[in-house]
């Protein structure tokens, strides 16, 4: 008896699944149905003496596989889409806990510890990083030898150039690169930890105390 009830219920359940995929089906040639109706329709009842000639049906069949086209483009875009949105949330989700360096140029000291970057665009031949305090005055300066192109990451301790040391809290800084004594691009890189992870329509964010929300793409270094 249980053997019985048990077909019955996956009769019943494939009878639902087949006649979902065939409202479905219908549902995405309703249409293409439409249109081919409309065509047979205005070719049985043409007039003879100006019957449609190969260059009007040739149109709009071309318009109806336009048509469809297009809307299946759509779909399988929208499910790349989706696809590409389920990678970027599980590759972010392996990134908390971990410490990340995205454009900015502010810097927090924690126990005379700090974490921050540079990212060169091309080979510098001298790269000086300034750090401001609230007013804008500078505290300290890191002068740096040639550095290659790319994400440079710095560690600051807190020490001052007058040999203090700088209570903690936040700061900002700037950079100068040069290059044949031309002044180059720089960008300055700011350290946070991703605490957490979230997903809206404008994509995946990054979560970083002290720093606010930001794009995965931003991230420039995993340290």
């Amino acid at each position: 008896m249980t053997t019985v009830q048990t077909n019955a219920a996956m009769s019943d359940l494939m009878a639902t699944v087949n006649g979902t995929k065939n409202a479905t089906k219908s549902t995405a040639d309703a249409a293409q149905d439409r249109f081919m109706t409309l065509l047979v329709t205005q070719m049985k009842n043409q007039d003879p003496m100006n019957p449609l000639d190969n260059a009007q049906v040739t149109s709009q069949l071309a318009q109806l596989s336009t048509v469809t086209g297009i809307d299946k483009l759509n779909s399988t875009v929208q499910a790349l889409m989706g696809s590409y949105q389920t990678s970027q949330s599980l590759q972010a989700a392996d990134m908390i806990g971990h410490g990340v360096l995205v454009p900015g140029s502010r810097v927090n000291l924690v126990e005379s510890k700090a974490l921050l970057g540079v990212e060169l665009t091309e080979p510098a031949d001298s790269v000086q990083v300034k750090i401001l305090d609230a007013s804008g005055g500078t505290i300290h300066t890191m002068n740096l030898d040639a550095q290659k192109a790319g994400t440079l990451p710095l560690a600051w301790d807190g020490k001052t150039d007058s040999g203090a040391t700088a209570a903690d809290g936040q700061y900002t800084f700037e950079v100068k690169a040069v290059r044949g004594g031309q002044k180059m691009t720089a960008t300055t890189l700011s350290f946070g930890a991703v605490s957490s992870v979230s997903t809206n329509a404008q994509g995946v964010k990054l979560n970083l105390p002290n720093i606010g929300d930001v794009n995965l793409a931003d991230v420039r270094r995993i340290l």
